[in-house]
């Protein structure tokens, strides 16, 4: 994978990298000046968090440019006349393709952006730049049982309920309509 910025109807994304994984794991205000970029107060979101965060700068560092864009995207809006550019999402794979091309897709939303679509076009971008990629053949993803919202933005792009791995959670899967 070698695009590191991604682009959507409303949304600008960028490819986490071990400097700004490192400005992020420091303080927001580090990471909102190097992308920069308006930081929402609840900033990191969800499941996206210092172990997250982590997980994704030793992945990047032990794999160096060929895993570049395998792992986090900062999903930013685009500024306005009223809105400033703001990091709203973060959304990304669990790493490379495997073996058999399974790749996993992980996304959460700021608290102060959510309800507005933005979930459902962090997981269309994503899923479409991954199907472009060589060796990805199936893109599943991971949700609470009791997380309609997030389980509405896998329906509306696609992805259908197949039996999980993980007892604590659903598993959808995408393929493409062939």
């Amino acid at each position: 994978m070698n695009s590191l910025f991604l682009y959507s109807s409303r949304l600008l994304f960028v490819a986490s990298s071990p400097t700004l994984l490192q400005f992020e794991l420091v303080s927001n205000q580090q990471l909102g000046h190097a992308l920069n970029v308006a930081i929402p107060s609840d900033w990191p979101p969800g499941e996206y968090d210092q172990g997250a965060m982590q997980f994704f700068l030793d992945q990047l560092l032990a794999g160096g440019e060929e895993v570049a864009g395998w792992y986090g995207w900062y999903a930013i809006t685009y500024p306005t006349t009223t809105t400033p550019a703001t990091l709203v999402a973060s959304g990304g794979y669990f790493g490379p393709p495997d073996s058999e091309g399974l790749l996993e897709i992980g996304y959460s939303v700021s608290d102060e952006w959510r309800r507005r679509g933005i979930a459902t076009e962090v997981v269309g971008t994503l899923v479409r730049h991954a199907w472009q990629q060589a060796g990805v053949k199936r893109i599943i993803a991971h949700t609470m049982p009791d997380n309609q919202a997030s389980i509405g933005v896998l329906t509306k792009n696609g992805f259908h309920q197949i039996t999980s791995d993980d007892a604590d959670k659903l598993c959808f899967e995408w393929l493409p309509n062939l």
